[in-house]
């Protein structure tokens, strides 16, 4: 019996096998395929995929990345006859022109202002909207609202624009016509500064609403409906649902939308600011993109247009980058999460 005893003890303290072995057992194994490797079988599967993707990467290699290159020109005394690498290199000497101009404080607050008064104002509004009419039970209804707030986003700037001005106008509009009827004197609505940003706000928030809240109208679609079962289930009411259901569900939706707008802040809309502008409201309406289109088209300054362009674009470059920290770190959602 001892005996029996001290075989199987020798064989469970049978030692491992040797690091030789072992990576000779480790050598039989197939050798991992390269990434080259990996990429052609991937190519000759899924070839189709590729063509499909091919033509909007063309696209954004063509008419963005290549002619990034030709920001040169804002460090150079950009000659035509010359191009943009023949011209002379005068480094920051336009940025300098630039921060130097009387108006360059005045474009950048009217730029900003405008911007973030757009931002506040057409942010909320779509997703109330998503979240009336994803409560609206009657179909026609529903589509009816659809339709009419989803309609002005098919039309163009300039129609919308002249809608603007007839409406405003004062010996023709139906505003003054209304305001008339209580005994106020017909306003210049146009011809003032300070209604300027309130009349591209408004008109652009009756224009995107319906667009931007057919975002938001599938983000509520793909809510789980078990979530608003169990919250029927549990006595909550239909704010409380609105509240603790659909709101954290369309969360990271809104928080992109928001990021994106934030990001894009300094280059607010040219078409609508440009054709509501006249010579009385410069003060609120002459903004970045007005000023660069005076400066680089009329006045042919295509080193100082290009400067302000390339000024502009960091800005957004670094509100992006700051608003998605910030955003990441407060909801936990962000552009690249």
């Amino acid at each position: 019996m001892s005996a029996t005893y001290e075989v199987r003890d020798n064989e469970s303290a049978a030692p491992p096998p040797a690091p030789a072995a072992a990576k000779a057992v480790k050598s039989t194994r197939p050798a991992r395929p390269s990434q080259w490797t990996q990429a052609r079988r991937s190519l000759r599967r899924h070839w189709q995929l590729y063509l499909l993707i091919a033509v909007p990467l063309a696209y954004f290699v063509i008419f963005k990345y290549i002619p990034i290159s030709n920001a040169v020109i804002a460090f150079k005394d950009y000659s035509p006859i010359k191009g943009p690498w023949g011209s002379p290199w005068v480094g920051f000497h336009n940025f300098e022109l630039l921060f130097q101009n009387p108006v360059f404080t005045s474009l950048v607050k009217n730029t900003f202002f405008l911007a973030g008064y757009t931002v506040l104002a057409s942010f909320p509004i779509p997703i109330i909207l998503a979240i009336a009419l994803n409560e609206i039970r009657t179909g026609v209804f529903k589509k009816t609202v659809q339709l009419v707030t989803y309609a002005p986003y098919f039309i163009s700037t300039v129609v919308v624009v002249s809608m603007t001005i007839l409406v405003l106008s004062p010996r023709l509009g139906f505003v003054n016509d209304a305001i008339g009827l209580f005994g106020v004197p017909a306003v210049d609505f146009l011809g003032k500064p300070d209604y300027f940003r309130h009349i591209y706000v408004w008109s652009d928030v009756w224009q995107t609403t319906g667009y931007s809240a057919v975002i938001y109208l599938a983000a509520l679609s793909g809510i789980d409906p078990a979530l608003h079962e169990s919250a029927r289930i549990d006595g909550a009411s239909r704010l409380q649902r609105i509240r603790n259901v659909d709101l954290p569900g369309i969360m990271p939706t809104a928080v992109i939308i928001l990021i994106l707008g934030v990001g894009n802040i300094m280059s607010i809309g040219f078409e609508k600011a440009f054709l509501l502008q006249n010579p009385l409201n410069t003060a609120q309406s002459e903004i970045i993109a007005t000023y660069v289109y005076k400066t680089g088209l009329l006045n042919a300054d295509f080193s100082m247009a290009t400067a302000i362009g390339l000024f502009n674009s960091v800005v957004n470059l670094v509100l992006l980058v700051v608003v998605n920290f910030v955003a990441k770190r407060i909801t936990g959602n962000g552009l690249w999460s």
